[in-house]
Order: C-alpha cells, then sequence, then structure tokens
C-alpha cells in the first residue's frame, strides 16, 4: 500500500499490480486502519485512491489466498477478511469527507466495494467493471445486496447471476460511477490536485469545479440501456428456473441474446445461483448495514461450500474452466439447502456496524 498526504489530500494507491491489485488481508486492514485515522485528521481534506499499474484498480479480494487455507483453519482467515473488507466498505459509505476513485481499467468485486460507496467515481474508456463471484461459485457480496438492487430495473438481477463485465458507458448507467475521464487526462488532473491547497471548508466545491474542467461526456451508448426491456422480462420470476425457461422461449423465437445469457447462466453453479437469487431478493427491504451483516453469514457458510473451491480451482488455479458442481441441477438444491446459507453464528451478531 502507497500513501502519503500532501496539501490536504490523502494519496492511496492499491500496490500490488501482478496481482491486479487484488485485495489481501493486510491490504484490507490496512487500509481500514488508514481511512479510520484521516476520517478525524485535519490535515486531510480529500482522499485519493487508485491503483497501481495499467491494469486496473482491483479485481477483487484475494480469493486464492481463502482457498490455499482450505484445510487450515480457513474460516478463522474468512471471518477476519470478510469481517474487515465489509467494514472498511460500510465506512466509504458513511466518510465525511470527499472519496475520489480513479477506476481505469478493471474494477471487479472487492474493487467494486472500495468504489461504489465513494462520492466520486471516476470511469475511463479503459474501465471493465463487474461483480464476477458467479463464475468461482461464490456469490456477489461487498454490499451488492443492496447497491445491485438500487440500479434500474432488474439490471442488478442479471448482473449478479450472469458476472457480465460492463463498460464505462454501462456502469454510468446503472450508478456505479458518476465521471467520465479520459485516462490520458489522469496525469493532468493529478497534478491540478497537487497545485491546489485543500482545506475542509472548500473541498466539495474545488473538486466539483476541476472534476467538471477535465471530465467529458462518455462518448459511447450504454449496451445495457438497449437491453433493459430484456432484462426486465426475463429477470422478474421468483425463481432461477422461471427465468432460464423464459430466455429459452425468447431463444426459440430466434433472440440470439436471449441464448447466450441462457448459455451463461446456466454454465453457473446451481447452488450459487439460488442462493445468490434469494439474496437479491432480500436485500430489496434491508438498509445497507443490514445487506452487509447477511452478506458476512453468506461468506462464512461459502466456505463450506464444494462450489466454491471447485470454482476457484477451475478459474483462477487450474484455469481449465470446467468447474464440477455439485449438486449439478437446480432440482438437487432445496429450498431448505438455500435457507441454511443465511444463518451463520458469529460472536457478534451484528460485526459490521
Amino acid at each position: 500500500m502507497i500513501r502519503h498526504v500532501e496539501a490536504g489530500v490523502g494519496w492511496l494507491k492499491l500496490n500490488r499490480p501482478k496481482a491486479l491489485n487484488a485485495l489481501s488481508v493486510e491490504m484490507v486492514d490496512s487500509l481500514y486502519e488508514i481511512l479510520d485515522t484521516w476520517r478525524a485528521d485535519s490535515n486531510v481534506s480529500l482522499i485519493m485512491i487508485s491503483g497501481e499499474g495499467t491494469k486496473g484498480l482491483c479485481a477483487g479480494g484475494d480469493i486464492r489466498f481463502l482457498y490455499e487455507q482450505r484445510n487450515n483453519q480457513v474460516e478463522k482467515h474468512a471471518e477476519h477478511f470478510f469481517t474487515t473488507e465489509y467494514r472498511l466498505d460500510w465506512m466509504i459509505h458513511q466518510y465525511p469527507k470527499p472519496i475520489l476513485v480513479y477506476m481505469d481499467g478493471i474494477v471487479m468485486g472487492g474493487g467494486v466495494g472500495l468504489s461504489v460507496g465513494a462520492s466520486e467515481r471516476i470511469v475511463t474508456e479503459k474501465t471493465k467493471w463487474a461483480m464476477p463471484e458467479m463464475n468461482i461459485g461464490f456469490f456477489p457480496d461487498v454490499g451488492a445486496s443492496y447497491f445491485l438492487n438500487r440500479m434500474p430495473g432488474h439490471i442488478g438481477r442479471y448482473l449478479a447471476l450472469t458476472a457480465e463485465t460492463i463498460n464505462a458507458a454501462d456502469a454510468l448507467y446503472v450508478g456505479a460511477a458518476d465521471r467520465y475521464m479520459e485516462s490520458s487526462q489522469w496525469e493532468t488532473f493529478i497534478n491540478e490536485v497537487q497545485n491546489k491547497n485543500w482545506s475542509l471548508q472548500n473541498t466539495k466545491k474545488q473538486l466539483t469545479e476541476l472534476l467538471d474542467s477535465i471530465c467529458t461526456p462518455q462518448p459511447l451508448d450504454s449496451s445495457l440501456s438497449e437491453w433493459q426491456s430484456k432484462i426486465d422480462k426475463h429477470f422478474a420470476f421468483d425463481t432461477v428456473e422461471e427465468m432460464i425457461q423464459s430466455l429459452g422461449l425468447a431463444a426459440n423465437a430466434g433472440d440470439e441474446w436471449s441464448l447466450k445469457t441462457k448459455k451463461i447462466i446456466e454454465a453457473k453453479s446451481p447452488t450459487s445461483l439460488k442462493v445468490t437469487l434469494s439474496q437479491m431478493q432480500r436485500g430489496e427491504s434491508q438498509s445497507l448495514l443490514s445487506c452487509f451483516n447477511m452478506e458476512l453469514a453468506l461468506s462464512m457458510n461459502f466456505m463450506k461450500n464444494h462450489d466454491f473451491y471447485e470454482g476457484v480451482r477451475s478459474v483462477l488455479v487450474d484455469k481449465d474452466r470446467n468447474p464440477q458442481w455439485d449438486p449439478k441441477t437446480f432440482a438437487e438444491v432445496s429450498p431448505e439447502d438455500v435457507e441454511s446459507y443465511f444463518h451463520h453464528t458469529i460472536n457478534d451478531s451484528h460485526p459490521i456496524k
């Protein structure tokens, strides 16, 4: 983690470029401690968060570490990691000072958690945003139960269940970003920030004026806006089986988008799909804080799930992209099985607070 304070600005750079800046336990511990300290530091008026290297802000949490600890008290490691990560994300959502996150390149999973609650979220022509957890037999966390449900129509469900990667135009359309900046302008923007003397009283006004002068309209149309009616039609159902049936009927009538989407969903873990849909349904009526605590229970239960380790193996370890899910069918995942994922006893019943 690279950090320093200069002229009223706290600079934070995620510094694991070879791992696409994936969040390790040490990183989430450090980020939480730094932001907690800067929250009350009168010498810090603005926080700037970016990623080292040219590939992205953050590819997510260091899930491979948990895979490697699967036979070595993995639940102990997982409870510490997820509790701290979710507390960090919750802090960002309610932070009293402006936080700007530069979402250039890959912004996925834990990277979304760091950015989605920030006050200024900047995307570029290289942004690749996703909640990809369904690819590894997991579920979309870091507050996704809340923020995916606040997207237009049923787009949140679509992104959760398909793990689709979207671009800057889509991120702006769904409310996951605020402004568009050409990546070539980032250094110019940094220089402008460094040449100002930031104070607590005028930070928001100064930052708005500076961003207005450098950011531009997004040049591309949003694909998600074009697919909105299809997404709302097929993802409005109460079960994954009904969604797939609806997509199948459209596919049989010649709709290629529906055929592609159906195949994507059918390749995912039946357990993850059913648990995630239930998660999204429950999150519709919950506060962000309640969603974080619900997700902590889910995270801990997935540490005991075959499909999580099989998904990580297939995507991150062996990279054969051929996971063997167990169970293999939706019929084998009962409502009782799904319900069990939402119950987990932790020392503190509401650890995210």
